[in-house]
């Protein structure tokens, strides 16, 4: 019997309704089963792979069902005010609870009088700025803002307006804080020995601390007379009948005051008011800002006060 002839099946044709295959490899359990030994060994590395998927010409694929994992940067913020009970500190941290900041103040007489649904906001400390323990103070603090200053005798100025800056911004710096903002003072174009008195050489003390330990990103703000509703002993002196229309008049007339400002003293008379507001909304912008940093003049002020109100 002559042998039998051996059939060999071809190859079926590609079938053209099928729509273009795309696919990845297959997954590790797949190709364990369908590689040879020797290729199991990178079977390991399938599971870094995709699934096959098939798509016909024409057709966008829907991946509204695969979940997306999205990281977002969410920076925020929580400041300590020290003198947050004070006429300039208060307004600070109204500003700050108007913008969604936290807000820790620390001041001796602790939580203010007043009944605004903003002071709920606040967290009110009692203490000193000498006998405080920082660590309790500027736990998550990222910035500190002093409004630290007073007047008195020489000693009592260069203590309160000097020496108490001093310790805080020592004390943001050691335990970490990246931002520190202090209220100072326009030095008027004063004659050099005018500048010699404790509160001027106190605040111009705090003003190197500040800016020799937080080169770029301490903030010094420079507001002359600063002006707004003041409460003292729970009656209110509208300080800004006075100052903003003063404000206005000084403002409006800088053009033709500008060439007197070099003779000494002049800033007495011609250097605008401040809205308390003002400051309070610089101070908001020199925390959401990086690049706010350095000695800010009376203008400079009212214009980081407008950029932080957008």
């Amino acid at each position: 019997m002559s042998p039998s002839t051996l059939l060999v099946r071809p190859p079926a044709p590609a079938n053209p309704s099928l729509p273009p295959r795309r696919c990845g490899p297959v997954s590790a359990a797949a190709a364990t089963l369908r590689t040879s030994p020797a290729a199991s060994s990178v079977a390991q590395f399938s599971r870094l792979r995709t699934k096959c998927r098939f798509a016909a010409p024409g057709v966008r694929e829907d991946y509204s069902s695969t979940p997306i994992d999205v990281v977002a940067d969410v920076k925020t913020e929580k400041i300590v005010v020290l003198g947050g009970s004070g006429f300039v500190g208060s307004a600070i941290c109204r500003a700050a609870v108007a913008k969604g900041i936290e807000v820790v103040s620390l001041s001796r007489s602790g939580r203010p009088s007043y009944s605004d649904p903003w002071a709920d906001e606040v967290t009110w400390l009692a203490g000193d700025v000498f006998y405080a323990r920082w660590e309790d103070v500027l736990v998550g603090a990222t910035a500190v803002v002093s409004t630290l200053g007073g007047f008195g005798n020489e000693e009592q100025m260069k203590r309160i307006n000097g020496e108490a800056n001093t310790i805080a911004v020592d004390a943001a710096k050691e335990f970490g804080i990246p931002k520190f903002i202090l209220i100072s003072v326009h030095d008027y174009n004063l004659p050099s020995f005018l500048l010699t008195s404790g509160y001027f050489t106190g605040k111009r003390k705090a003003e190197s601390e500040v800016l020799s330990k937080y080169p770029s990103s301490g903030v010094v703000l420079r507001p002359g007379f600063i002006y707004g509703k003041r409460k003292v002993d729970g009656y209110e002196i509208p300080l800004d009948i006075v100052g903003q229309p003063l404000e206005k008049l000084l403002s409006s007339v800088e053009n033709f005051t500008k060439p007197l400002s070099a003779l000494p003293g002049s800033d007495l008379v011609l250097a605008p008011p401040v809205n308390v507001d003002d400051v309070a909304y610089a101070v908001i912008n020199a925390v959401i800002d990086d690049s706010f940093f350095g000695v800010f003049t009376i203008e400079q002020i009212k214009e980081a006060a407008a950029s932080a109100r957008v």
